[in-house]
C-alpha cells in the first residue's frame, strides 16, 4: 500500500478535505487490511507521480491535530486518477492517418506492445505533467 497516496484519497473523502489524526490513523487501518486491491491500486497511482511526497509538494498541510488536502492535492489526485485517454494531450495525435486494413489481420497497437513498454511510457507521460500540474 501506498501510503502518500492513501492519505491524498482519505482527505479527499472528507468535508472540505480535512481529518483528524485519529480518523486517518483508523481509515488508514480499514484499508491497510482491506486486501490486495486496495494496495494495488495505490501502487498504480504512486506510478503515475514521479517522487510523490505530499508534504514537501504541498498537497498536504498538517493543521490542528489533522491534515487538509490542499487544491494542488486535489489537482495531483485528479492527474494520478486520469484515464490513460484523458492524459494524452493533442499533440500527440498522428500527423499521417494510417492505411486503413482489415482489423482481425493484424491485432491492435494495445496489444501489439508489451505491458512493460506502456507502463513505462505512462510514467514518462506523467513525469511530464507532473511539474506543471503539482507546481
Amino acid at each position: 500500500m501506498n501510503f502518500q497516496v492513501t492519505v491524498l484519497k482519505i482527505l479527499v473523502s472528507y468535508p472540505d478535505g480535512f481529518a483528524v489524526m485519529a480518523d486517518l490513523k483508523r481509515d488508514m487501518a480499514i484499508l491497510a487490511t482491506s486486501g490486495r486491491d486496495w494496495s494495488d491500486r495505490t501502487k498504480r497511482l504512486a506510478a503515475r507521480v514521479s517522487e510523490l511526497d505530499i508534504f514537501s509538494h504541498g498537497l498536504v498541510e498538517r493543521l490542528n491535530g489533522g491534515w487538509r488536502i490542499t487544491e494542488k492535492g486535489r489537482a495531483v489526485l485528479e492527474l494520478m486518477e486520469a484515464k490513460p485517454a484523458e492524459m494524452r494531450t493533442e499533440s500527440v495525435a498522428p500527423a499521417v492517418e494510417p492505411p486503413a486494413s482489415d482489423p482481425a489481420a493484424s491485432p491492435p497497437l494495445a496489444a501489439r506492445r508489451s505491458g512493460r513498454s506502456q507502463r513505462l511510457q505512462r510514467r514518462r507521460a506523467a513525469r511530464e505533467r507532473a511539474p506543471a500540474k503539482a507546481c
